[in-house]
């Protein structure tokens, strides 16, 4: 088929049956929800470029209220709720009912708690940085299961941190993407394994940090990878069996349609990136899903890869039962500053010039959000193909689109930045957004960690607001000799790093659908890293690399209550109904990337919750994830220094202390050039390091220095 799909023969696919199927399944009772008036929607008039797809105008979307039963609250991934119990002006007695640790699942430095619970007829589902996943009464927090997947420790092939972002329910099976690139299914109520399936080989590159979606008997999941020089992919794979159904490719080859958007004289589509790292969003009257396309690879260098190099950074609709390309918008062209969007796409429907229209938006690291018609693609508000600076060595696009509106985050590098934010002996050149960059280093913002990152933003239909989280970063690039490409070797293709000593700031916005203008905005002084909920209450909730989770009143932005947990707050909150009570939860883990304290707890509160202080339920005692026992006095090898370093420092310093997301190249580093300045900075932390003296033992934290020391050493050398 065209557009990069491929249909897969049922006994190509790798599927381990290790439990049978049931030979009956009882259909569970249909819920009722709280019905939520709107207008009638009228389709608008306007000629469309879609192809036919099999559609059922019948299926409704409807808000999440009593349950939270998918990654993104319903199938429009909106994370609204209709519930509306807890309002601004009660929400000064929102207290802990319950706080349940999972028994050090995924407390170690490298393991990023970014997973959003289910709850679907009263259980939590959550999977943890360690892929463990956990099935909890979400009434009392007490465990009812446990599964604890084999995943290869020796991994090195992954970019941004040990992370799951959660689960997908459906048919009686909990289903999870796992790191080293299996799909399983377990049994919704005992936890058994009921099958998995090998997507693709994480020695190649390939892994899954996102949640599966679960629709109409299909399990859906993208791969990660994009800065190993993946081909990316989606997949639909049968929810009963675990055979892949189809496959679609992100990166079109000769022949395809879009195809001709990579060179025609050499295979870099074959290693071009474009990973998916968000859960996809479904319309079932139009029988369409969509998602977002990460990065090209090589990431910064495009001097072998002329053209658009679509599908990469790119918003993408599917035909949602054989994967046919129905259309695309690409916000960045010929990427070489890794802006690719990895926020998941939102659907919605807002009212605009007296026509209800069928809305999609989506929060890019670029700092715009892209708010389309998810009919056919075409711009909700305006977007303009601008020019922009030219680099004929990096082949760079003649334009880029800009969105009509407003950015949520600065777009570029002043000389009052430099005067204010950067270090007095800076001389380097600066830049704004689509600045390109060759053999001498350009600071520019926003960079690849900035704008929208991974956190989901979220769409309240009452405000008709988009409320998203942005990352106002510093970044340093400049171009390296490109290596050959190899396979399961990062493949950057150039350097890139934040300033040093430079400022990390975050936004929490709120931008009109309608104009895609700001409605209200809260600063930080950290990175913004967690993603968003909003109800019907009039509340907007959101988590702080400090430890707490913020409420915000969803039509002003003010603050209305905090609450200190003892973790980073890096996942996004949820809530649900049971006997008739609203709750908050949210898992609180820390984050690699962010650089936050690491905890394994989830905390869930209430009206009047009446949760002593300090009192935690043991969620781990059923199959236990136990947190290896760290040893001390004794000698650790090099090896060992390797093996902490990947543990504890890569997801953020990259490789050989080089490309990481959040932390500065060590191979430049002046710190790193001193022993001792290692360790202290690894023991006490400073700017957006955190301290490590609670989570690694002083062995650990030497042989890391003493790593590092060697990769300078080796440099030296070299020079």
């Amino acid at each position: 088929m065209g557009g990069g799909n491929e249909e897969v023969p049922y006994a190509s696919i790798i599927v381990k049956e290790v439990a049978e199927k049931e030979e009956t399944e009882k259909e569970e009772p249909e819920k009722e929800e709280p019905e939520k008036e709107e207008p009638e929607k009228e389709e608008p008039e306007k000629e469309t470029k879609v192809v036919p797809s099999p559609s059922n105008p019948d299926e409704k979307v409807k808000y999440a209220s009593t349950e939270w039963t998918t990654h993104g609250g319903d199938y429009y991934n909106r994370r609204y709720s209709m519930l509306n119990q807890v309002t601004t002006e009660n929400i000064g007695d929102l207290k802990p009912t319950w706080v349940s640790s999972l028994g050090g699942s995924g407390a170690e430095g490298k393991y990023s708690g970014e997973a959003t619970p289910l709850v679907v007829d009263g259980v939590m589902y959550i999977a943890t940085g360690a892929n463990d996943v956990f099935a909890i009464d979400a009434k009392t927090g007490e465990q009812i299961w446990a599964y604890k997947p084999d995943i290869p420790q020796e991994m090195d092939t992954v970019c941004c941190g040990w992370t799951t972002r959660g689960v997908a329910v459906g048919d009686g099976r909990v289903y999870v993407g796992l790191l080293d690139a299996r799909l399983i299914a377990l049994d919704q109520k005992t936890g058994e394994l009921l099958w998995e399936t090998v997507v693709a080989e994480w020695e190649e590159g390939y892994t899954i940090t996102s949640a599966p979606l679960y629709y109409n008997g299909k399990v859906y999941t993208g791969v990660s990878g994009g800065e190993y020089g993946i081909r990316g992919r989606v997949m639909a794979y049968d929810a009963d069996l675990g055979f892949e159904v189809w496959r679609f490719y992100t990166i079109p080859g000769p022949g395809d349609i879009n195809g001709d958007t990579w060179p025609s004289d050499n295979d870099a589509w074959l290693t071009g990136g474009g990973p998916v790292w968000n859960t996809p969003a479904v319309d079932p009257e139009l029988g369409y899903i969509y998602f977002a396309t990460g990065n090209t690879a090589p990431d910064l260098d495009g001097s072998n890869r002329e053209g658009d190099n679509l599908y990469a950074n790119s918003i993408v609709a599917v035909n949602a039962e054989n994967g046919d390309y129905v259309w695309h918008f690409q916000e960045v062209h010929h990427d070489i500053w890794d802006m690719d969007p990895t926020s998941p796409v939102i659907l919605f429907d807002v009212e605009m010039d007296g026509d209800m229209r069928k809305g999609l938006g989506q929060a890019g690291k670029t700092g715009w959000v892209y708010l389309l018609d998810r009919a056919d693609g075409t711009p909700l508000v305006g977007i303009e193909e601008k020019p922009v600076p030219q680099d004929e060595r990096q082949k760079t696009a003649a334009t880029q689109p800009f969105p009509v509106g407003d950015s949520f985050v600065p777009q570029g590098v002043t000389e009052e930045d430099v005067k204010n934010d950067l270090d007095p002996a800076f001389t380097g050149e600066i830049g704004s957004i689509f600045t390109p960059f060759w053999d001498v280093p350009v600071t520019l913002k926003p960079g690849p960690f900035g704008g929208a990152n991974w956190p989901p933003s979220a769409y309240n239909p009452d405000t008709e607001y988009y409320y998203v989280l942005g990352n106002d970063h510093y970044m340093s690039f400049e171009r390296s000799e490109l290596s050959e490409f190899k396979e399961g070797d990062a493949y950057f293709g150039s350097v890139f790093g934040p300033v040093q000593n430079a400022p990390t700031r975050g936004t929490v916005t709120a931008i009109d659908v309608k104009t895609n203008k700001i409605a209200w905005q809260q600063n930080w002084d950290a990175l913004a890293y967690s993603g968003v909920l909003t109800t019907a209450g009039n509340l907007v909730f959101v988590g702080h690399n400090d430890g707490r989770l913020i409420a915000f009143d969803a039509k002003t932005g003010e603050q209305v209550w905090e609450y200190m947990m003892d973790a980073g707050a890096n996942a996004p909150s949820v809530t649900y109904e049971i006997d008739g009570e609203q709750y908050i939860s949210i898992y609180a883990a820390g984050n690699a990337l962010a650089g936050t304290t690491h905890g394994d707890k989830i905390y869930t509160f209430k009206l009047g919750g009446t949760l002593p202080e300090g009192q935690v339920i043991d969620a781990s005692a059923k199959g236990k994830a136990p947190v290896p026992e760290k040893e001390t006095g004794e000698t650790v090898s090099a090896d060992a220094g390797l093996t902490a370093y990947k543990n504890s420092c890569i997801a953020c310093h990259g490789d050989q202390g080089a490309n990481g997301h959040n932390g500065p190249n060590l191979q430049n580093s002046k710190v790193a050039e001193n022993k001792e300045d290692v360790l202290d900075r690894i023991t006490n932390g400073k700017g957006a390091m955190p301290s490590f003296k609670d989570t690694l033992t002083a062995e650990e934290i030497d042989a890391i220095a003493e790593y590092v020391a060697t990769i300078v050493s080796k440099l030296d050398d070299k020079k």
